[in-house]
């Protein structure tokens, strides 16, 4: 059954510019902060499973930390090829809570 889970607090998050590594349930989960903006996905690189929450953001895409692979935060599209994407997560913050839904 679909519902939001409470994966951090607000204080958490990463700052502008960052990409974290969350545990959602049995999966770990890329929340990054671009221009202000709080998204949430897939960790694993589709490249070669690299965690993309240890990655850098750069101007709208994450980086993978091991190959270079980015990926568009806003669609979790591949850079190089629109059509390979990691899944995106819906993301909200209601007071503390920083909630995500799988």
């Amino acid at each position: 059954m679909p519902g939001f889970i409470k994966i951090a607090t607000k204080s958490e998050l990463p700052d502008e510019g960052e990409a974290k590594e969350f545990n959602c349930g049995d999966k770990m989960i890329c929340v990054a902060n671009v221009a202000g903006e709080i998204t949430a996905m897939d960790n694993v690189c589709l490249h070669r499973g690299g965690p993309l929450g240890q990655g850098v953001v750069d101007g709208d895409k994450i980086v993978c930390p091991w190959h270079g692979w980015q990926f568009i935060a806003k669609t979790g599209e591949a850079a190089h090829n629109p059509t390979a994407r990691v899944a995106l997560y819906p993301i909200k913050v209601e007071g503390d809570d920083v909630l995500v839904e799988i």
